[in-house]
């Protein structure tokens, strides 16, 4: 197997969660910083137009949105699970509500003016103007809580995780699961990255404990790479066969009269809306690959998850 490339940057929250993936799963990995905001010309020469943080590289596959990024890493290495048996739908289900409801309640109650202003502290002033002006182009179909709608919402969800942490080390038992690493990265970022914003968390003091938890796992065996070796690293190999590239290959599943083989573009329902165009070879009950060339990275397969994105043709208008 070639090395896998995590494209991240380090206060990324959601390539928080994978980074701990990484680490729960005891894989080595390589490290891609890219720029927090567009333009991104390395890592979309490898997406063809997605621009989320963060990508996996694995040759010349490359994997968008965390959700698909669990299940590579859970088909590489099957222990410890992510997805214990017995929890599976539960565990994916809280997974999806946490990446989304509970995210962006804590990103609104995170980036209110005092938040911003610690995040942008040591910058410039055009450095956090750039970064709003670059969130606000990702979610023009968004409608996004106000800080004091976010600060109630954000109130509510830690309480009803304390609930379920007061009774196991982790949110569905003694071991983690895709859950915990769903619901602590947006957490992550408050205590972390916003400490002036932290002290919400002090009347659930049993997600701290949580958190530590989580934390603990730590992000495993990392190296620095560089992105210009990871667009060599693509350039240089083939993809893998369908069915073999670390995904589950359940038949081809046409709900939008689209065959294979047509020209396509996939985007984003909401956040990221930046289109990948590329022929598509699968659609399957749970993820897209598109195969597209690039003058600097060669022949490539890019994925997608099925929930959360809109594949259209590319004529369509």
């Amino acid at each position: 197997m070639n090395d896998l490339i995590l494209h991240h940057y380090p206060s990324s929250p959601f390539s928080e969660k994978i980074r701990l993936v990484l680490g729960w799963k005891k894989l080595p990995w390589r490290s891609v910083h890219i720029p927090a905001i567009m333009p991104k010309p390395d890592l979309q020469a490898l997406t063809g137009g997605y621009r989320r943080t963060p990508v996996l590289q694995i040759g010349s596959d490359i994997y968008c949105d965390t959700a698909l990024i669990c299940d590579v890493l859970e088909h590489i290495r099957s222990e410890p699970t992510l997805y214990p048996p017995h929890l599976k739908g539960a565990c994916r289900i809280f997974a999806q509500w946490a990446d989304h409801q509970l995210f962006w309640a804590a990103m609104g109650y995170n980036l209110q003016p005092k938040g911003a202003a610690h995040v942008f502290s040591s910058a410039p002033p055009e450095a956090a103007k750039a970064f709003s002006e670059d969130r606000k182009a990702m979610g023009t179909q968004m409608v996004r809580l106000r800080p004091g709608d976010a600060t109630s919402a954000y109130r509510s969800y830690l309480r009803r995780l304390a609930s379920m942490v007061d009774e196991h080390d982790f949110l569905f038992g003694a071991a983690p699961c895709v859950a915990d690493f769903a619901a602590y990265h947006a957490i992550w970022y408050t205590r972390t990255q916003v400490p002036v914003l932290a002290d919400i968390l002090n009347a659930t003091p049993s997600v701290g404990e949580w958190l530590q938890r989580v934390a603990a796992i730590g992000h495993g065996a990392m190296t620095k790479f560089d992105a210009a070796a990871a667009i060599g690293v693509a350039k240089a190999s083939e993809p893998l066969p369908l069915g073999s590239n670390f995904l589950v290959y359940s038949g081809f599943q046409d709900d939008h009269g689209i065959a294979l083989g047509t020209r396509v573009t996939i985007a984003a329902e909401q956040f990221g809306q930046e289109t990948t165009e590329g022929e598509l070879i699968a659609a399957t009950r749970t993820h897209y690959t598109l195969r597209r060339e690039d003058e600097r990275a060669g022949a490539l397969h890019v994925h997608f998850p099925r929930l959360g994105y809109v594949l259209r043709q590319a004529d369509a208008s």
